[in-house]
């Protein structure tokens, strides 16, 4: 039986400790609706602010209501959503992430747009990235939220570092055999002062997810209903990590200081992180140090070469959506779908902030940090391969117990011995389809 009641329960336990992909910065709002008459836009990134106002005012200029977009830190921002399943009030148009909508979905808290969709020529799901639009879509075939975004992961390297210890800069053509070595020589030249990649075991869809893919594996299969973690692939993924962190910043480092922090701090020579992070790089205060290469690939086969299905970029997207008891459904679908047509998505790759939730309209994404290339980000669709951030029904039951004991934080840790590593993964296995077959 679906109750209310029992989904702020089990989304306060999901909720805890979660990781934000595809988001981060801050700000305080007390969310809900606006007196005024304003739509209120609730969302968790600061540095997406600016850029989704323009495009919101360009709505409201074609003589729509105005639209407030607020920023509130990702914690509280599931908390007040999560206030708001249990009766209390909820923001008009928010953003959706992969980890928690389907119990929003399940429990029709949000708005469904099918006739709406069904009534509007200017929307067919069918024109948006197919692992967005299908994360978004229930069972039955109803429709939550509209794609409003993808984001992929490139390298992210530190040129004076690489210049001070004489190692070349990544290249297109590295593989992650070439990241360890270079790695092992920053660190080891630096006698431990700097390190030569850092890499957050929080982190799942900027870090590790990409060793399991590129080997052959998966997290989680195509159907959601199991995962390969524990197969020979799978291994020889989690393999080459845990080599690359026998090398690379300690994790109680990393869990003290931040990779981010690191790396800004000049402590650090690589990390990989998401499109939606560029902006803190691009403002930070030696830019100018920093370059981006193309994902590294996983030489599977060992012949030296990246082969079809050896580079993998995870890729995510958010989804736009409203209160199934918002006070303006008309007005609040409007702009759901103003802001996911093809006019507001080619702009905010323009304004840089973020690639589109359509293929083939983000090519402007890549000139808008000038002085930056950020064309990585763009060219993994072409020159290697994307995989939907694994989810099921109750994601983060199973991505925190990955990175508990018994599972992958012993040898993350302490990354000397691959038996513990191997170990590690047949557990991930049962986890995962334990955790599968309680949903």
């Amino acid at each position: 039986m679906k109750m209310k009641k029992l989904l702020v329960a089990v989304l306060c336990i999901a909720m805890v400790g979660m990781f934000a992909a595809c988001g981060g910065g801050g700000g305080e709002s007390s969310g809900g609706g606006d007196s005024s008459g304003a739509i209120t836009v609730n969302i968790w990134d600061a540095n997406q602010q600016a850029g989704i106002q323009e495009i919101c005012d360009d709505w409201t200029a074609q003589g729509n209501p105005e639209v407030k977009v607020e920023v509130i830190d990702w914690d509280n921002y599931w908390t007040l959503l999560e206030a708001g399943a249990s009766g209390g009030e909820m923001p008009d148009v928010f953003w959706c992430h992969s980890n928690t909508v389907q119990m929003y979905m399940e429990n029709d808290l949000l708005l469904k747009l099918n006739d709406y969709i069904d009534a509007d020529d200017s929307v067919d799901m069918a024109n948006y990235y197919e692992g967005i639009a299908d994360l978004y879509t229930r069972d039955d075939g109803n429709i939550y939220a509209l794609p409003k975004d993808h984001d992929t992961i490139a390298l992210l390297y530190n040129k004076a570092i690489f210049d001070e210890y004489g190692v070349d800069y990544p290249t297109d053509d590295w593989s992650w055999d070439d990241v360890y070595e270079a790695a092992k020589k920053i660190t080891e030249g630096s006698n431990g002062d700097v390190y030569g990649y850092a890499l957050n075991t929080s982190n799942n869809q900027d870090g590790w997810y990409n060793f399991v893919y590129d080997y052959g594996a998966q997290v989680i299969t195509d159907d959601h209903k199991g995962t390969t973690i524990g197969s020979d692939e799978g291994k020889a993924g989690m393999e080459m990590c845990r080599k690359i962190l026998s090398v690379a910043a300690p994790q109680s480092v990393v869990a003290e200081t931040g990779t981010d922090s690191l790396f800004q701090s000049g402590k650090v020579g690589m990390i990989t992180q998401g499109s939606w992070m560029i902006k803190s790089f691009y403002d930070a205060e030696n830019h100018a140090d920093y370059a981006w290469a193309l994902m590294p690939y996983g030489d599977a086969n060992g012949n030296g070469k990246c082969d079809e299905g050896e580079r993998w970029s995870a890729y995510n997207g958010l989804g736009w959506a409203a209160s199934a008891s918002v006070d303006n459904p008309d007005e609040c679908y409007s702009l759901i779908a103003y802001l996911c047509g093809e006019e507001a998505q080619k702009k905010q790759a323009e304004l840089g902030v973020t690639m589109a939730g359509m293929p083939g309209i983000s090519e402007e994404f890549s000139k808008a940090f000038d002085g930056m290339d950020v064309s990585a980000f763009n060219r993994i669709e072409e020159e290697g391969s994307l995989y939907f951030r694994p989810y099921t029904r109750n994601t983060t039951v199973w991505e925190d117990a990955l990175q508990q004991e018994g599972a992958f934080l012993v040898p993350w840790q302490d990354p000397s011995d691959p038996a513990k590593m191997a170990t590690a993964c047949d557990n991930a296995q049962k986890i995962i389809e334990d955790a599968i077959a309680a949903e």
